[in-house]
């Protein structure tokens, strides 16, 4: 059916941790078109970063003829998946979960095409299943196919268990058959043969592979795609510090264009990749030629400007362009209201401001300068700017220096900025 190798494709741009029977499931994937699937439990009101990957990885199979299942956890995000969490999650009310499965789902349909006649992407929750059952049934139809010698070795699980102040509790230990019952159920009934998922699912994707077989004595494939690391190596998760989120409203266009654009230089190729869809001959080109004429100062923001046109819109993408010119190359005669109000958000440090006598007390009260005095020699060393102007003098604010009425940007130097809010 497809007229080039997407496992060759996903291998070379990073996109596999894990596959099962590589050569069997690449001839299934050539010769048909396939459904496959990725879970998303919801137990936040937004995903992050990290699952644009899983996310781009159902998108290239549709985009090769496959049909992308995405699978809200309603039920299993009740109990919260332990893989590799240092300690059991506080649990979510449903009424939480049902407000964030909302929210969730209409992130995710930014990412793929639902009207695209029989490759259609779907949109299923677990808890249409899960209801219906109770747990006699549960443990009578699943549980008796797993070992509990296997499950406790499972590197997720013995991790928590080697742990004496932790540990893991048995409403954990059952997300893992939870996720395998998925597996079963999407085969069963929309011939489900994939499972993806981050490199950290590889323990519960195994698990829903033994359960088809076992139930149905049909092969089925999982692939996992690695995990998005930051640089203090900790995982890009919901509940992890750090995170960026996809909501704009948890984490504005601007930070979330200055994160690629601050990424580090080793990166950014790896990061093209696996974020973008530019063909893998034009980033070989461009990391070829990286150190020629900053060449990959460009690439940083070539990287920045695709991920934040995918994710926040064209309209987004220019209203961060807008803030970073208006904070490092002092342009300020485009700037807008909803912009300064980006920066307000997370862009830069900000403070209310009610009254403020003079420029050296702002600079104080914005943790610029550490005293008075040190703040006088900022001034007069012309190191200090109001709204990208230089100040070489004491300074009192007046209306003019409040941009759209309430905002004010005092700077040091070129990097240290803070927004004063009137």
């Amino acid at each position: 059916m497809s007229q080039f190798n997407l496992i060759r494709i996903l291998h070379d741009r990073g996109l596999i941790s894990h596959i099962t029977n590589e050569d069997n499931l690449n001839k299934l994937i050539q010769n048909n078109s396939i459904s496959l699937y990725c879970g998303f439990d919801p137990t936040e009101e937004s995903l992050h970063i990290g699952h644009l990957l899983p996310l781009i990885t159902l998108k290239r199979f549709q985009m090769a003829g496959h049909k992308p299942i995405v699978l809200i956890g309603g039920a299993t995000s009740l109990i919260g998946d332990p893989s590799f969490k240092k300690k059991e999650r506080e649990f979510n009310s449903s009424n939480n979960v049902n407000i964030w499965t909302k929210k969730i789902s209409k992130q995710i349909s930014c990412f793929l095409d639902f009207n695209c006649s029989e490759n259609s992407a779907l949109l299923l929750n677990n808890n249409t299943w899960f209801k219906k059952i109770n747990i006699l049934s549960f443990l009578r139809k699943v549980g008796k196919y797993f070992s509990i010698n296997t499950m406790i070795n499972r590197s997720a699980v013995k991790q928590r268990i080697s742990r004496t102040d932790q540990g893991i509790s048995f409403t954990e230990f059952s997300y893992n058959l939870l996720q395998a019952y998925d597996f079963f159920i999407l085969h069963k009934e929309h011939q489900v043969h994939l499972q993806i998922g981050g490199a950290d699912q590889w323990g519960n994707i195994s698990s829903g592979m033994h359960l088809v077989n076992r139930k149905t004595k049909k092969k089925v494939y999982g692939l996992t795609i690695p995990l998005l690391i930051q640089s203090n190596g900790m995982k890009f998760g919901k509940t992890e510090s750090g995170t960026i989120w996809l909501d704009a409203k948890k984490t504005s266009p601007y930070k979330f264009y200055q994160f690629w654009i601050n990424i580090e230089d080793s990166q950014i190729y790896y990061f093209l990749k696996m974020f973008t869809f530019v063909s893998l001959l034009e980033i070989n080109i461009r990391e070829k030629n990286r150190y020629i004429n900053n060449q990959i100062i460009n690439d940083k923001i070539f990287l920045a400007r695709n991920m934040t046109r995918l994710v926040h819109g064209e309209e987004q993408l220019l209203a961060a362009e807008r803030i970073t010119e208006f904070l490092f190359l002092k342009k300020i005669n485009h700037i807008t209201k909803s912009d300064l109000e980006q920066l307000q958000q997370d862009g830069i440090p900000a403070i209310k401001i009610h009254k403020v006598k003079d420029l050296q007390e702002a600079l104080v009260l914005s943790s610029l300068s550490m005293s008075r005095t040190q703040a006088k020699k900022m001034i007069f060393a012309n190191s200090i700017s109001i709204n990208t102007q230089k100040i070489n003098k004491n300074h009192i604010f007046e209306n003019q220096d409040k941009l759209f009425g309430k905002f004010t940007l005092l700077s040091r130097g070129k990097k240290n900025h803070c927004l004063l809010c009137w």
